[in-house]
């Protein structure tokens, strides 16, 4: 029985790389069983969960990487902007990539490239002994080599302070996925939630096709209905949704039908109604 350890390949990028649009999924949710439903069921490629807005710390994360790697599910961790610690250690536990908010200019892209990326990219501080080196398990120069090919980087444009850089930025060595966020990108032009404002539409188009220009992946938030016209646009990363919307809309059901339902109602699982 061969000893020899390799990293988790990242479906994500094996799904980029064969032409394919990979479709991930949004949690806000800790419980790492919503992560293992999720990836269980749901049928996407990727779980985006996140700890600039949700109050997680590493130790949900980490096991939110478990359950989703179970099933062969990447999980792609949006980073706090504070220390390089805070873009590695998701790395480190074995997340399939990091998502870097709010980057403001090229000297700030340029320096999260060098802080997640190995030699020859970059200068990502060296372990190896944690999840995604398989605990000193696997060769140095294999762990960075596989890292540097297996492990992505996602830098997010979501403001207009970067846009007379953007195409610099997207064309830097290194960089794997460029990311518009039209939420904080529609308040930074001052027209909070227009997403038909003309400015936000033409730099949505612009962001997908510099990075078909410049061979680098293009990701946004989206939904089933418009991930026809985004993948067309060229967005080849989509996030389609979120536990908190389901969840939410699930329960507003079940109070919808307590309110204006007397009827009983067949239901093929023991947490429905069932006929009497």
């Amino acid at each position: 029985m061969s000893n020899q350890q390799a990293m988790r390949p990242s479906r994500v990028l094996r799904k980029l790389r064969s032409g394919q649009t990979a479709i991930a999924l949004k949690l806000n949710l800790a419980d790492p069983r919503i992560s293992e439903m999720a990836a269980r069921f749901s049928g996407v490629d990727c779980l985006w969960t996140d700890m600039e807005h949700v109050p997680n710390d590493f130790s949900v994360v980490e096991r939110q990487i478990w359950a989703a790697k179970a099933y062969d599910v990447d999980v792609l961790v949006r980073v706090a902007r504070g220390s390089y610690s805070d873009m590695i250690r998701p790395l480190e536990m074995d997340a399939a990539g990091i998502m870097v908010p709010h980057i403001m200019n090229l000297a700030d892209a340029k320096q999260v490239i060098h802080y997640t990326k190995f030699h020859p990219v970059g200068r990502r501080p060296l372990d190896g002994g944690n999840a995604d080196g398989a605990y000193c398990n696997l060769d140095l120069a294999e762990y960075m080599k596989q890292a540097n090919d297996q492990r992505f980087n996602v830098l997010q444009i979501e403001d207009p302070e970067p846009l007379p850089e953007l195409e610099a930025i997207i064309a830097l060595p290194g960089l794997d996925m460029i990311f518009f966020g039209p939420g904080d990108f529609s308040q930074g032009i001052g027209a909070p939630g227009e997403w038909d404002q003309p400015q936000l539409k033409e730099t949505r188009e612009n962001i997908a096709r510099l990075a078909q220009k410049h061979g680098k992946y293009a990701g946004t938030v989206g939904s089933i209905a418009n991930l026809n016209d985004l993948t067309a646009m060229g967005y080849r990363f989509i996030s389609v949704g979120a536990d908190a919307v389901g969840f939410s809309q699930y329960l507003s059901g079940i109070a919808k039908g307590i309110s204006h339902s007397t009827e009983s109602v067949s239901a093929d699982s023991i947490y429905g109604s069932t006929t009497s």
